[in-house]
C-alpha cells in the first residue's frame, strides 16, 4: 500500500542561504551513497562556497526544501540558465537526501518548485536532463508531469566522464 503524498504545507521551500551550509553539508555527507554516481554535491566548506558562488550569480535560483516540523533537509533544487523574454525556460537539477527517500517528499517539493518556476518566475518550460540509469530520478519527473523529449549522447561531464542523458521537460500549460 502506498502512502499518500505529504501536504505541501508540510514542506518549507525557500532560496538556499549561506547559513544552510552546515546542515546541507552534513546531509550531503550522510547521503553520499544515495547520490553517487548521479550527482556530486559539496561535502566540505570549500565545496559549498564554490557551489554557492555559482548558484548565486547569473540567472540561477537554488531552493532548499525542508520538513516544516523538523527543518530536516528533503532536497535541493537548482533552476539554472534561466532565460526570459520569448524563451522563458531553464534547466532543472536536484537531489534528495537518503534519510527521507521513498516518502513522496521530493515529489511534493518538486511540485512546489514548479509552481515557483511557472507562477513566480514566469517560465514556460523547465527541462531536466537525467542519466538513463537513474530510474528514481526519471520516476520523479514523470510523477511531476514531465515528458521525455529525447536522448543526448555525451551530454554532461560528471566526475570526469561524459555521460549520456535523457531530456525531460514540463511546460507551464
Amino acid at each position: 500500500m502506498t502512502q499518500p503524498l505529504p501536504a505541501a504545507e508540510a514542506i518549507d521551500l525557500r532560496p538556499v542561504l549561506r547559513s544552510d551550509a552546515a546542515d546541507l553539508l552534513a546531509a550531503n555527507v550522510q547521503s553520499l551513497w544515495h547520490h553517487r554516481p548521479w550527482v556530486m554535491p559539496p561535502t566540505d566548506e570549500a565545496g559549498f562556497e564554490a557551489w554557492y558562488g555559482q548558484v548565486m550569480t547569473g540567472a540561477n535560483v537554488s531552493l532548499i526544501a525542508r520538513l516544516a516540523a523538523t527543518q530536516q533537509i528533503i532536497g535541493v533544487f537548482n533552476l539554472s540558465q534561466i532565460a526570459l523574454g520569448n524563451f522563458r525556460s531553464c534547466y532543472l537539477g536536484y537531489y534528495g537526501m537518503a534519510a527521507l527517500a521513498g516518502r513522496g517528499l521530493m515529489t511534493a517539493a518538486l511540485n512546489r518548485v514548479l509552481v515557483h518556476a511557472f507562477d513566480e518566475i514566469g517560465l514556460n518550460r523547465v527541462e531536466a536532463n537525467i542519466q538513463p540509469g537513474n530510474r528514481r530520478s526519471i520516476a520523479l519527473v514523470s510523477r511531476c508531469g514531465f515528458s521525455k523529449e529525447g536522448f543526448s549522447p555525451r551530454y554532461l561531464k560528471i566526475n570526469g566522464v561524459w555521460c549520456d542523458h535523457e531530456r525531460w521537460a514540463r511546460l507551464a500549460d
